[in-house]
């Protein structure tokens, strides 16, 4: 099919490990998957003639089902990865449950020559409709993709929330890694990655790009902020909200040196409007200030980030109101103005610590959840490599029973050897000519049929000739292995008209 090289656009894929591109879906609503490959396969090596190695680079291209059931076209896929030198692993190829559940068998065969072909398979729209565990099971999937309407409302709603978690351990426990589509927001961002998603695509990192804009940023190697990826390391961030302007910088000139990233504001709305935008370890209010008091302030910053360590330093004190954030939890300690430099000093670095082991907490337990999710894909892919191995071993030994039946229906005598000269075959038609030799299986065949080896050593593809049974056969031998893996010797011994 011919189509619009304009209607087709490339949305990223972002991995959350690194925060760089992993990965492009290829979108038109004009072309078929094959045109879709064909373009993209073009596209993808003008990225790797600039400055990009693009070697773990996939594409990713969505199959309908009257596609993916049409047995010519895994062939056609192969044959276009081969004429553009394409690893089939840098394809991935996203289907629908709809499409699987369309023709159950054909989707057996087709995904089966995909995962042996090497290529990646993506369950797309996972969650749209009711989710089958049993897909999941059945089909060699190697991700699926969260639909964008399950992500949209992850930060705001509880229940699909809970849903989105649910559907993400699914697919954790039996070894699939994740991706989520629609990913608008930071917010939805930082929940797939506290719940271990592995790649996010949406408009919050890029919308769909043509393919010129697509090398401009691979080039320009743009990644995700470095506090929304799944394992981080961050400087110490504190937050100084004070509605005086020298007190603010009397605390920044003191603590400044004690290498922190310092943030400052002059009243709580401005407080909550610098949390809204990015993490914060401490906080530092005052508490009588324009608007908002010191303590409703770092109650909705608790709120806002339950994470943070939060402390009141004020020359005044609304023994109440400071006493009630302080029963809430808002507040971890009340230090009062004028301050003592080193007790300060003191009393913040006893904050960051506490802050750092809990942090550590979380990291650790990342790292555990990451490992865990990095072993069940890495046995999904065993179980999935065993699989593919005991099919073809089960097709070769069809294959070998085929042609041992072929061998024992021949009328032409064959016997067959291993390397080291024992008979490991023998047709109906050598039977009966060495009958009354005795038992022949297992028995070197120099030493039991002498006759084939005059010198000692087997015959060559050129043959000899044998009186056997009163009558002259021309005796050659044919080593194998040279197509196969296949090792040992044929013999062959076909009834000779020449004069003796």
């Amino acid at each position: 099919m011919k189509f619009d090289d304009q209607s087709l656009l490339y949305q990223p894929l972002v991995d959350l490990r690194n925060g760089a591109i992993a990965g492009l879906e290829a979108q038109s609503p004009t072309a078929d998957s094959l045109s879709l490959l064909r373009r993209s396969c073009a596209d993808r090596q003008l990225w790797q003639g600039g400055v990009l190695a693009g070697g773990d680079l996939q594409v990713a291209i969505n199959v309908a089902p009257v596609q993916l059931h049409d047995p010519r076209f895994g062939h056609q896929v192969a044959a276009l990865l081969e004429q553009y030198g394409i690893a089939p692993a840098a394809l991935t190829l996203e289907l629908n449950e709809a499409t699987l559940t369309h023709d159950p068998a054909a989707s057996d065969s087709a995904l089966g020559f995909f995962k042996q072909l090497g290529a990646c398979l993506t369950l797309d729209q996972f969650g749209a409709g009711p989710a089958c565990l049993s897909n999941l099971q059945r089909y060699p999937f190697d991700y699926i993709k969260l639909d964008a309407g399950r992500v949209h409302a992850v930060a705001d709603d509880d229940n699909a929330a809970a849903l989105c978690q649910a559907l993400i351990a699914m697919a954790h426990h039996l070894g699939i890694r994740i991706a989520a589509d629609g990913v608008q927001t930071e917010a939805q961002c930082a929940f797939l990655r506290t719940n271990l998603c592995d790649l996010v695509q949406g408009g919050f990192y890029a919308a769909p790009l043509t393919a010129g804009a697509v090398g401009e940023l691979l080039r320009e190697d743009r990644r995700l902020p470095p506090h929304l990826l799944r394992v981080q390391t961050k400087r110490r961030c504190l937050l100084l909200v004070d509605d005086e302007a020298n007190i603010l910088s009397a605390l920044k000139r003191l603590l400044r040196p004690d290498g922190y990233d310092i943030l400052t504001a002059n009243c709580g709305e401005q407080g909550l409007e610098l949390l809204a935008q990015q993490p914060v370890d401490v906080i530092i209010s005052d508490q009588r200030m324009p608007g908002l008091s010191g303590a409703d302030f770092l109650r909705q910053a608790r709120s806002m980030r339950p994470d943070t360590i939060r402390i009141m330093l004020s020359g005044y004190t609304e023994l109440q109101s400071v006493t009630d954030a302080v029963n809430e939890g808002a507040i971890y300690k009340f230090l009062t103005k004028p301050w003592n430099d080193e007790q300060l000093r003191a009393h913040l670095a006893d904050a960051f610590r506490l802050k750092e082991i809990a942090d550590d907490n979380i990291r650790l337990n990342m790292e555990v959840r990451n490992a865990n999710h990095e072993l069940a894909s890495a046995n999904r892919r065993m179980e999935q490599l065993l699989h593919q191995m005991q099919r073809q071993i089960d097709r070769d030994e069809i294959s070998l029973n085929i042609a041992r039946e072929i061998l024992q229906q021949l009328p032409l005598p064959v016997i067959g050897m291993d390397d080291e000269g024992m008979i490991a075959f023998i047709n109906g038609a050598a039977g009966n000519m060495f009958q009354r030799a005795g038992a022949l299986l297992g028995n070197a065949a120099s030493d039991v049929l002498p006759e084939l080896f005059p010198h000692g050593a087997a015959p060559p593809p050129s043959g000899h000739h044998a009186h056997i049974n009163g009558r002259r056969y021309a005796v050659r031998g044919y080593p194998m292995g040279l197509h196969s893996a296949s090792r040992g010797s044929l013999i062959t011994l076909s009834l000779s008209e020449a004069a003796p």
